[in-house]
């Protein structure tokens, strides 16, 4: 692969003043093996250095100050955090969403199926980053995020919110158990079921989060949604490292800054 980082933009954040951002697919890292490219999951297996160049790489395509990016302890929890400056890597704190408004600090998060949501309040100079599993989207991470950023200061009505690659609809096939435990969770959901081939659900995760964040009446919402199974090349994916009986898998990350 390629030494140059080449991630995806949306347009809707490009043209916000002051603001970087991109959903950093595997071209650009020294990983190998498994996890070939710009591997930048730290709770992987594979070579610590390797993974935090990849991560300094980030950092240097979007002007941080800092020579890394912020991320947390993720696990699937509907909780965001807001920070003014680095976080340890010894002691990360768990949540899904970090937002800040310091500039040059870049904040992220790890996905591997999982949907990424970069937003921002140029005006404020505020931006947060969502790690979104549909437990996560259910229990309220999204809006969670987006009031830690109204108590630094951003106006809902000025949030622009970008949904980035993730699992999609026609990979994603769940179990009753899954479907129950989400419709439980929040009725709105059964619009993002559908039946597939074999009689089970597949789910629109994408679509949800989407939905989930339009409810909360920010003022945009842009969706670059690239299949993260079907599209190899560009991504890692829990999902087919399991199906394919794989010992670990990459992570990608997705960053946002204030320059």
């Amino acid at each position: 692969m390629s030494d140059k980082v080449s991630p995806i933009e949306a347009e809707s954040l490009t043209r916000l003043p002051g603001i970087r951002h991109g959903f950093f697919t595997r071209a650009g890292g020294l990983s190998e093996g498994i996890y070939a490219g710009l591997n930048c999951g730290v709770g992987s297996r594979d070579v610590t250095e390797r993974v935090l160049e990849n991560r300094a790489r980030v950092a240097r395509h979007l002007g941080a100050a800092e020579p890394h990016v912020v991320t947390l302890y993720q696990v699937h929890s509907g909780d965001a955090l807001a920070i003014d400056g680095p976080v340890p890597r010894e002691a990360l704190p768990k949540a899904d969403a970090v937002v800040t408004r310091t500039k040059g600090l870049a904040i992220g998060v790890l996905t591997a199926d999982c949907t990424p949501v970069l937003l921002a309040d140029a005006e404020a100079g505020v931006i947060g980053a969502a790690h979104a599993g549909w437990r996560g989207a259910a229990g309220g991470v999204l809006e969670a995020a987006i009031a830690q950023m109204e108590g630094l200061g951003a106006t809902r009505g000025r949030i622009v919110a970008a949904v980035g690659p993730t699992i999609n609809q026609s990979a994603y096939e769940v179990g009753a158990d899954f479907e129950d435990a989400l419709a439980a969770a929040d009725a709105n959901s059964a619009a993002f079921f559908v039946r597939g081939a074999k009689g089970k659900s597949q789910f629109d995760l994408p679509g949800y989060v989407a939905d989930r964040l339009r409810r909360a009446r920010i003022a945009s919402v842009e969706c670059r949604t690239l299949c993260t199974y079907e599209n190899e090349s560009l991504f890692f994916s829990f999902r087919r490292s399991t199906h394919r009986g794989e010992p670990d898998y990459g992570r990608q990350i997705s960053a946002i800054v204030v320059t």
